[in-house]
């Protein structure tokens, strides 16, 4: 009973060693994925909701002063879910800096302009906690704007251009 168990043992080594000795190539290969070809999106003209400008490093100056690109700098902060600054000004027609402070600790606050239609003029990134930033602003026309927190409706202000 041991000689053909022996037998049959010493057969199977033998095909194995036959089978991973063969010279063709195994079915299948592993090769590395390839990477994707980076997307780029095709301009299409179309206004967005995106901010104007990425936010800046925090540049603190008085308001009415010069700020980061010469022009005009407008300070707003958010306190208590609320905006301290309930009216501000900007010059007509010039590039402005909002000089914007989040005060409240682990709450997200941006700084949103709107026209008298409710249109998007300017929308700030939101920044999350004590934390500031500047926003750098197009010109915008002469009149009476809205500035709202997007987070935050309720936080509403007065943004007067020009005169």
């Amino acid at each position: 009973m041991r000689r053909p168990l022996l037998a049959i043992s010493v057969l199977a080594i033998a095909l194995a060693a036959t089978a991973c000795s063969a010279s063709t190539a195994p079915g299948w290969t592993y090769a590395a994925p390839t990477p994707a070809p980076p997307v780029t999106p095709a301009p299409s003209g179309l206004a967005t909701l995106a901010p104007s400008v990425a936010p800046m490093e925090p540049t603190p100056v008085p308001n009415g002063s010069a700020g980061a690109g010469g022009g005009a700098v407008a300070e707003v902060s958010a306190l208590n879910v609320t905006f301290e600054q309930t009216e501000i000004s900007a010059p007509a027609d010039a590039p402005f800096v909002i000089h914007f402070a989040n005060k409240d600790a682990g709450i997200m606050h941006n700084v949103e302009i709107k026209d008298a239609s409710a249109m998007t003029m300017f929308k700030g990134d939101v920044i999350t906690g004590v934390a500031e930033t500047n926003y750098k602003v197009n010109q915008l026309a002469a009149g009476t704007y809205q500035f709202v927190c997007t987070i935050h409706p309720n936080m509403v202000g007065t943004l007067k251009v020009g005169g």
